[in-house]
């Protein structure tokens, strides 16, 4: 694939691969949801909210978003990242102290982990530093998870928070959090955001954008091509990202100029039918533009 890509690139005048479902904040593009979400990032962590939610679809860019912020945080917030928490209840504390550069004793109890955790906290206030743990795919946290997290959220000095959470998670998050065991929890939440795939004008703008970073200087993607591709998709940037990266490599077998929608709705049919039979249906593909 990496070969093929790096043609098909050279057949499009691209300098580079546009639509990598790696998370890339140089791609970023602030669709109106995207915007309203970062917006909800900002106002939470500049009003001290304890815990601050963002919640949407698989594929839908909250990573990337996430990635955005930790490139272009000012220097005296101190961010920790941690990807995918699974577990019993008391790693969570590991991960967090980790995620900040923090050593741990492999035979430290909790109380002393967590006094560790404490101390680093009061040290990077005094030295006018915000301390931020950000949880990415959230919804792997188990219930004690999540009110071990709400202990962490209540530590501070002389009413400002020390820490500040921010959740990112799939909608069963929200789900998980809504239950009445958890409503302390729920409570601490100051700032949230459910970020829902684009609008149709949205995929168009976002397929232009990615090419244009990579230099493109012409349609490549007709107008056609990208209505078929926001049905397929439902807006979601992930899949949007599959599927236009499967068009130009098949555009480019095809010797095509350009993804026109009938490229598109083949590209969209055989995604649908791996996806209904859990496999590749078919052998070897005929031209689409044979007779």
């Amino acid at each position: 694939m990496t070969l093929i890509s790096s043609i098909y690139t050279d057949h499009f005048g691209l300098s580079g691969k546009p639509f990598s479902l790696l998370p890339d904040p140089d791609f970023i593009f602030w669709s109106s949801g995207h915007k309203h979400a970062y917006s909800m990032v900002e106002y939470g962590l500049q009003n001290f909210a304890p815990i601050i939610l963002i919640t949407g679809e698989v594929g839908a860019g909250k990573t990337t978003l996430i990635h955005y912020l930790l490139r272009s945080a000012p220097r005296d917030l101190m961010i920790g990242l941690v990807s995918n928490a699974q577990g019993r209840n008391g790693k969570l504390l590991h991960w967090a102290l980790s995620s900040l550069g923090q050593p741990i004793g492999e035979r430290l109890g909790y109380v002393r982990l967590f006094r560790q955790f404490e101390s680093f906290l009061f040290s990077q206030a005094n030295q006018g530093r915000h301390t931020i743990l950000i949880i990415d795919e959230a919804q792997n946290l188990s219930g004690p998870m999540l009110e071990e997290l709400r202990c962490f959220s209540n530590l501070n000095s002389a009413g400002h928070e020390l820490l500040q959470i921010i959740l990112v998670g799939q909608p069963e998050l929200r789900r998980a959090i809504a239950q009445p065991r958890l409503i302390q929890f729920a409570q601490r939440v100051s700032s949230d955001f459910h970020l829902y795939g684009m609008s149709r004008d949205g995929v168009h703008d976002y397929i232009a954008h990615r090419l244009k970073i990579v230099g493109a200087t012409r349609e490549i993607f007709t107008p056609e091509a990208c209505d078929v591709i926001f049905e397929a998709s439902r807006g979601l940037p992930r899949i949007v990202n599959q599927l236009c990266d499967t068009a130009l490599v098949c555009a480019f077998a095809e010797d095509m100029t350009c993804v026109d929608a009938k490229l598109a709705n083949h590209v969209r049919a055989e995604r649908e039918a791996r996806w209904t039979h859990g496999q590749i249906v078919g052998g070897q593909a005929e031209s689409l533009y044979t007779s």
